[in-house]
């Protein structure tokens, strides 16, 4: 037997609802299905339980855990975007850096023409890349 599917799952601490408006504000053509708390887990009734986003036909599954955690993201895990241009690149690296970091800005580093790897304000690591 094979799994149906293997997908992203960003587990976020209180901000989630926060994440996933500003990856809609990057991401115009994402597609969002959303699950709200029913206040009786834990969580006020109302914020987010779980959302699957998807962009450019990827899913990534979106959880905002009312328990604190130890940890939290890191870059040896990140989202790999492959864009169709050079100035996608620059434009999602623009976006996707404000309050966040910079590993690699912008540049042609010999593996492909154009590539980007940040971190957005929550923590959460993209690489982007244009062939």
């Amino acid at each position: 037997n094979m799994p149906k599917s293997v997908l992203p799952f960003l587990m976020f601490q209180g901000d989630g609802q926060q994440a996933l408006a500003f990856y809609q504000s990057v991401f115009h053509d994402a597609k969002v299905e959303v699950e709200l708390h029913d206040g009786k887990a834990g969580a006020p009734a109302g914020t987010l339980k779980m959302a699957r986003m998807t962009i450019a036909g990827n899913t990534i599954i979106i959880n905002d855990s009312p328990i604190k955690h130890a940890f939290n993201f890191t870059p040896s895990i990140s989202l790999f975007v492959e864009c169709s241009s050079e100035d996608e690149v620059r434009k999602l690296s623009e976006a996707l850096k404000q309050d966040g970091s910079e590993m690699m800005p912008a540049g042609n580093y010999g593996f492909s023409t154009l590539f980007a790897w940040v971190s957005d304000k929550y923590g959460v690591s993209w690489q982007l890349n244009f062939p």
